[in-house]
């Protein structure tokens, strides 16, 4: 690992996939979580996004469980954060099984700046006052749909389909 010129780590993207026993009380497993935070915290990490997929099959039993908690965790921390996660981990009884991957740093930094855009749009964008009544689904179906109508002048750039008869 390679220190930043002013001192410490360079942060990286990982992903954190985690099994919890399913009969282990829910407070258990928050607690588990908010000790994951603490943890990214304290060397100024970030989760980024956590996704609770909840309760799922598991495809073979682990440790006499058919089922598991599923939770995935989009995380940015230094190196030396990753093993201290790993050995909260391995001890913690509450986890059947955890994967901490590095993610493509090209695939990170394309998500990074589509969520950055995403909030200056938002926070650009007037607020709107709320209407009397909620737009239907059809309607905007409708204007997503428009989106993709080609103008004549692109119409022109696309060739003409091909068509094969089949005798029989």
């Amino acid at each position: 690992m390679y220190p930043k010129k002013g001192g410490g780590f360079v942060r990286k993207d990982y992903e954190l996939g985690l099994i919890f026993n399913p009969e282990v009380s829910e407070d258990e497993t928050r607690a588990l979580l908010g000790r994951l935070e603490q943890i990214v915290a304290t060397d100024g990490g970030q989760i980024v996004k956590m996704n609770q997929w909840g309760k799922k099959r598991l495809a073979y039993p682990i440790e006499h469980q058919r089922d598991g908690l599923y939770v995935f965790m989009d995380i940015i921390l230094t190196p030396e954060t990753v093993a201290e996660i790993e050995r909260t981990l391995k001890v913690s009884e509450v986890v059947l099984r955890h994967l901490m991957k590095r993610r493509d740093p090209k695939f990170a930094q394309k998500e990074r700046e589509l969520r950055e855009t995403r909030a200056a749009a938002s926070a650009n964008a007037p607020a709107e006052e709320p209407s009397a009544e909620p737009a239907p689904e059809s309607l905007a179906s409708v204007a997503e749909a428009e989106e993709f109508i080609l103008s004549e002048e692109e119409m022109a750039d696309v060739p003409p389909a091909i068509e094969e008869s089949i005798e029989a």
